[in-house]
């Protein structure tokens, strides 16, 4: 409910792309990677993000099922930062969303090959040509290799700038009976 109220006074506020949150896997062997990506769900099971299965980040969470989201307003001086436990979201979930984007994202979706090398520019122009050309006049069907995953958080840590760096800390953690203990952090 917390992270709900300051996201709708982050939109409020007018931050552009109020739901960018940075995601942070790391691969089995402890490289991290960070990213930006739109969060596009957030309910009692947790944060929803979709991507390439075949990419780089979907690659490291498949590896080790554990992340960190990072949310930053600088206009409110407020951050949130979650870590959590990943699991793929099911293939309805991962249908309604990419059914609810643009024609030319869903295009996107199938005529990139998410992290890969790519030599020249022209060849994701030709790709996307392609799959235009396949999908004229159709709908854009979820791609087998496209979908989101879901990070239950285990711990959420809500951070509110204040005035000569003693910032307000509060961190939920979840603890084993599937309650929150809450509790404050020094700055």
């Amino acid at each position: 409910e917390l992270f709900h109220a300051w996201l709708d006074l982050a939109e409020d506020a007018g931050s552009h792309e109020a739901n960018a949150t940075a995601l942070a896997p790391a691969t089995a062997d402890g490289a991290p990677s960070v990213r930006t990506v739109p969060l596009t769900g957030i309910d009692p099971g947790g944060f929803a993000f979709f991507t390439n299965y075949e990419s780089r980040k979907a690659t490291a969470l498949e590896e080790n099922p554990r992340a960190a989201l990072f949310i930053h307003w600088p206009v409110l001086e407020r951050q949130i930062r979650v870590t959590g436990d990943v699991t793929r979201i099911s293939e309805e979930e991962s249908f309604a969303y990419f059914s609810s984007r643009g024609r030319g994202s869903r295009l996107g979706a199938w005529a990139s090959r998410q992290s890969r090398s790519l030599p020249e520019r022209a060849e994701l122009e030709e790709r996307l040509r392609n799959v235009k050309q396949r999908f004229d006049g159709d709908d854009v069907p979820l791609p087998p290799f496209w979908g989101g995953y879901r990070i239950a958080p285990t711990e959420i840590e809500f951070w509110q700038g204040k005035a000569d760096r003693l910032h307000d800390r509060l961190v939920f953690t979840r603890g084993t009976d599937d309650g929150w203990k809450t509790g404050r952090l020094y700055p």
